[in-house]
């Protein structure tokens, strides 16, 4: 049983590979385009792509080209190449600009930008790019039926960009950086003031700042030590019962400590 079903298996390969073959040398183009419409519905999207790589050439300039060009353009996106995909929606829109299939290739486009757009902690650049083509499709269809779930994706988007933001501030605490990791954490809040990492950035950067200061030259470290008094303030005034409380109140008194010893010094030369 189990032979005899490879082998029908493999009949019907050949059988297919056959017909698709002879689809790809027939001269009627028209035939050419039924078959391919009939492997993207039978969701065969290889086969599909390269007949309408050949079709969008063909029909440039008639009334087939629009709908050649949409099923190609779904074609590359369904067999997962997405930068493809992306670059040939794009197209479509600036092609076909009244086509009734433009709202979902303006939005298509995002979206190929968005599924190629990796983990945190890779680089960001498709993201980047993905919250702008979803801006710029709300722009163009504020009362589209896509809206919504573009809004949904752009604060997806962005909520990696804060993760991102977070991981490279903390990776420069952890680098004992810490000049660069308080200006990090400064700009993780300024970029986003409503992150749920506020707490911990701030107390983060209260450290940094405070052993910053003290590492400083003797010059320097007045000033620095003061600014480690201002993020402490930030952070009881964010976060009044803040976990983080006790060890911030230390971290606080030390650099008072530091603060009026400089000053005794100072007043001693």
């Amino acid at each position: 049983m189990k032979k005899g079903t490879l082998l029908i298996l493999m009949l019907l390969t050949l059988v297919s590979c056959s017909k698709f073959q002879r689809l790809t040398k027939n001269p009627d183009m028209e035939a050419k385009y039924q078959g391919a419409v009939k492997y993207y519905e039978k969701k065969d999207y290889y086969h599909a792509l390269q007949l309408f790589e050949e079709l969008i050439s063909v029909y440039r300039g008639t009334a087939k080209a629009e709908d050649s060009y949409y099923y190609y353009s779904f074609c590359t996106y369904y067999v997962d190449d997405y930068q493809t995909a992306a670059y040939y929606f794009n197209n479509f829109v600036q092609t076909f600009p009244n086509s009734k299939h433009t709202e979902e290739a303006q939005y298509m486009y995002a979206y190929c930008y968005y599924l190629d757009s990796p983990i945190s902690s890779l680089d960001q650049t498709s993201t980047l790019e993905a919250i702008e083509k979803f801006q710029l499709f709300i722009n163009r269809y504020p009362q589209g039926e896509k809206v919504k779930e573009a809004n949904e994706r752009i604060d997806e988007l962005r909520k990696k960009l804060e993760d991102k933001s977070f991981d490279i501030a903390k990776l420069y605490f952890d680098m004992e950086e810490y000049k660069a990791s308080v200006v990090a954490f400064e700009n993780l809040i300024n970029n986003y003031p409503g992150t749920e990492y506020k707490e911990i950035a701030l107390f983060t950067m209260l450290r940094a700042q405070y052993i910053y200061a003290s590492k400083s030259v003797d010059t320097k470290k007045m000033e620095r030590f003061k600014n480690t008094l201002d993020i402490y303030y930030k952070l009881v005034d964010n976060f009044p019962q803040s976990r983080y409380l006790r060890d911030a109140e230390k971290i606080f008194d030390d650099a008072k400590s530091a603060i009026n010893k400089l000053d005794t010094q100072g007043k001693n030369l």
